[in-house]
């Protein structure tokens, strides 16, 4: 195991096998942008939808976690990791290819997103509970802040020109053949997985491990999360985060599209302003860790977040002072949405390094698997939930309001946890110091 290694002076360029993972993620990341920029688009200009479809189809891609989260846990804590990352690159290759298959086809309709989203998003339920379990096991615990850092500081490389080309993109082949420039992606990340270098334990190595129920496995996955002093008011806030996010996520792209008439290109410009934030994020979220503690970063970042949609959500008052909408949406509109961006891309990378260093490092590793899927299931169980939800607010009481109720709802969830251990959680605490004897 990695934990084995010596530590003590070794870097991430030292880490046998952490060079591959890092460009499987990057280039996977870069697609994944794309797509989440097309589809969307697909929903509302190709397809004519509302923010209702748009919700619904958001939220297929995370029925999976709702329905299988925690038995993909058990699975990938069960089995190889790094075969279980390459089948589901290449599942989910097939999944994104047929949406552009359909609409050359003429059969593309918001139903088959819906079913090709879900297929997806069982793809990326095994693949990312493989991937959060599989990274402990390439580089060694004193690494994985500065892997985490590293890993998003490329995935905030690719936040910041994976949109604007797709809105390049989108303009130039229609959205639909935008897509498929994440299904290379995949094959490529799949290719560059199966040549990592890893020894894994085929099966869990525990003597009574095929004797323990499925139900027994994912019960002891649940009880460690909800149950540990720190675990638990992180995993709550991080459910919170993702409910409101899903309803700022049903609505931004109506809110820019119709309310300040941003085109294809402009609104993919403002996204990738969000990208150049979670790069200073990510590229400071180390430093920013050890001096406050972990916890108190991803506290104050979720404040932010919640800040950062209020801000967006008012944009259109700067249209009153701007050219006419058209075009660039008002012009000062348009910095205001890209300034909400811009906060938001930063609480994100300051956040994300941080936490998934500490819920790791808090974690022995045959409870990896099903720590991250029991909280990543929940957390998109809070999209499936919120997403058609936003949609109906915003149609009902306008796309805007559904920011600030997304935001303010954010900043009181975030507020109970300044109370909680939370608060006070740092790399090497009491908690993670005994995950590592585990």
């Amino acid at each position: 195991m990695t934990d084995d290694r010596p530590t003590q002076t070794m870097t991430l360029r030292g880490v046998r096998g952490f060079g591959r993972l890092w460009s499987a993620s990057t280039v996977s990341a870069f697609g994944s942008y794309v797509t989440t920029f097309a589809v969307p688009f697909i929903v509302v200009d190709a397809l004519d939808g509302d923010a209702v479809d748009v919700g619904l189809v958001n939220a297929a891609r995370w029925v999976p976690y709702l329905v299988f989260g925690l038995l993909a846990g058990v699975m990938v804590d069960r089995m190889r990791r790094r075969p279980v990352l390459v089948a589901t690159d290449l599942l989910s290759a097939v999944a994104l290819g047929a949406i552009p298959a359909l609409s050359m086809t003429g059969h593309l309709g918001v139903g088959w997103l819906v079913v090709l989203m879900a297929v997806f998003g069982l793809c990326t339920l095994v693949g990312d509970a493989a991937f959060q379990s599989f990274v402990p096991r390439v580089v060694p615990t004193t690494l994985l802040g500065s892997a985490h850092a590293r890993l998003d500081q490329s995935d905030a490389v690719a936040q910041v020109s994976g949109p604007a080309l797709a809105g390049g993109l989108v303009r130039l082949l229609g959205a639909p053949l935008t897509v498929l420039v994440d299904a290379v992606t995949y094959l490529a990340s799949a290719v560059l997985l199966a040549t990592v270098k890893v020894d894994e334990p085929a099966v869990e190595r525990r003597s009574n491990a095929r004797l323990r129920s499925i139900g027994t496995e994912i019960r002891e996955g649940v009880r460690w999360v909800y149950r540990h002093p720190t675990l638990r008011p992180l995993a709550l806030s991080t459910h919170a985060w993702f409910a409101c996010s899903a309803v700022a996520g049903a609505v931004m792209v109506p809110f820019a599209y119709r309310t300040l008439h941003l085109s294809a290109g402009t609104l993919g410009l403002a996204l990738s302003v969000a990208g150049l934030g979670a790069l200073v994020g990510a590229s400071v979220a180390v430093r920013l860790g050890r001096r406050f503690g972990a916890g108190r970063v991803i506290v104050v970042a979720r404040f932010g977040t919640g800040i950062a949609w209020g801000l967006m959500a008012f944009s259109p008052v700067a249209m009153h002072e701007g050219p006419a909408a058209g075009g660039w949406g008002g012009g000062p509109a348009w910095v205001v949405f890209a300034l909400g961006q811009l906060l938001l891309g930063l609480c994100m990378g300051a956040e994300n390094t941080n936490e998934l260093a500490y819920r790791q490092t808090a974690t022995p590793d045959a409870l990896q698997g099903r720590m991250n899927a029991t909280m990543r299931s929940i957390n998109r169980a809070m999209i499936v939930v919120a997403a058609p939800l936003g949609g109906l607010l915003g149609d009902a009481a306008g796309y805007g309001a559904a920011l600030v109720v997304a935001g303010g709802a954010l900043v009181v969830a975030t507020a109970v946890t300044v109370g909680s251990r939370l608060w006070g959680a740092r790399l090497g605490d009491a908690s993670t110091s005994t995950a590592d004897g585990l």
